[in-house]
């Protein structure tokens, strides 16, 4: 495999719940150092009695695409995408290594992410056809990719 690859997990909202936090933080030491995860919060649009879900969209999707990097690949992450099983995140973990340097996995706030953040989104990674609190999204995401790299290193966890 390539070199080092940077995880960074963009994520609306700030101040989760500690046993979020406390979940993310073991799976991100888990990860080795050539395959880091890191997560930049970013704070979710002021929730105003009269406004619209769209308006709530737009405002995060400001915050969110100021933090694209280019040249790394970008995730979104939203009930419409794909579903991958374990094996094919653990490919497209393998590929994603091999091809790049940096990944930017995208979570909505309460309301999802805008049209424009899925259309930014070289990929649309569904988790299940279920909606989750997007806090409890970031230790789902930071358990599979830790689960995916356990199976490229044929570490036992995966079983």
């Amino acid at each position: 495999m390539k070199g080092t690859l940077k995880i960074e997990l963009l994520a609306a909202g700030t101040k989760p719940p500690q046993w979020i936090s406390a979940g993310v933080v073991e799976y991100q030491k888990r990860m080795p150092r050539e395959c880091a995860l890191t997560i930049r919060e970013i704070a979710i649009a002021r929730r105003v009695k009269n406004d619209s879900m769209a308006s709530f969209q737009k405002r995060e999707e400001e915050r969110i695409c100021q933090q694209l990097v280019d040249g790394a690949r970008v995730i979104a992450l939203d009930s419409s995408g794909v579903l991958w099983d374990t094996a094919t995140l653990c490919e497209k973990l393998k590929g994603w290594m091999m091809d790049y340097s940096k990944i930017q996995l995208i979570i909505g706030g309460p309301d999802g992410l805008s049209a424009n953040c899925l259309a930014r989104a070289d990929e649309t990674w569904s988790l299940s056809r279920l909606t989750f609190p997007h806090f409890l999204v970031r230790v789902l995401v930071a358990e599979q990719l830790y689960r995916a790299w356990s199976m490229l290193n044929n570490h036992p966890y995966h079983r």
